[in-house]
């Protein structure tokens, strides 16, 4: 995903590389755009928010899934989001963050992105793997936002907006 200057400042991204393999793209550059792009469409100011990834293996996040959602396998992303945001009707916004100008970032949460998942989802879909961990990324932090696919109405609104944000 190409940077775009009118996005900046940054948001703050802490980035922990588990995996060897990550290595092999710039997954900071990846998550500074994503992080950037979701921010603004949704008129957020990047600078204010804070988010940490988890760069790691398909062991490592299976045994993530396991122990925070019940599933026992590999994922390409899991989301701990900071707080709870999400809207009271299926299809609303979520209760977006509004942190003051002053003091640290706000966290939104942390992700987690799993190489081998994220490499074998590539291939099959025939897309980069830069362009499909920075779907996931933006996937991944709309979570962090309160954005869900539970519902139709849910599912809708997340996808439109992720839509938007990638075209960009």
């Amino acid at each position: 995903m190409p940077r775009h200057p009118e996005y900046a400042p940054e948001m703050e991204i802490d980035i922990l590389i588990e995996a060897p393999e990550w290595e092999a793209i710039d997954l900071s550059a990846l998550a500074d755009a994503a992080g950037e792009l979701t921010l603004s469409e949704l008129g957020m100011a990047p600078s204010r928010f804070s988010l940490s990834i988890l760069a790691c293996d398909d062991t490592r996040i299976a045994t993530l899934n396991t122990e925070f959602r019940g599933k026992p396998t590999p994922t390409n992303v899991l989301s701990w989001p900071s707080g709870h945001r999400a809207p009271a009707t299926p299809g609303q916004m979520p209760d977006l963050p509004s942190p003051t100008l002053a003091g640290p970032p706000e966290e939104l949460g942390d992700l987690a992105l799993a190489y081998q998942t994220c490499a074998r989802e590539a291939g099959d879909g025939n897309k980069s793997l830069p362009h499909h961990v920075s779907h996931l990324i933006v996937h991944g932090l709309l979570h962090c936002l309160g954005f869900d696919h539970e519902t139709d109405a849910d599912a809708e609104l997340m996808e439109s907006l992720e839509t938007r944000i990638l075209a960009k």
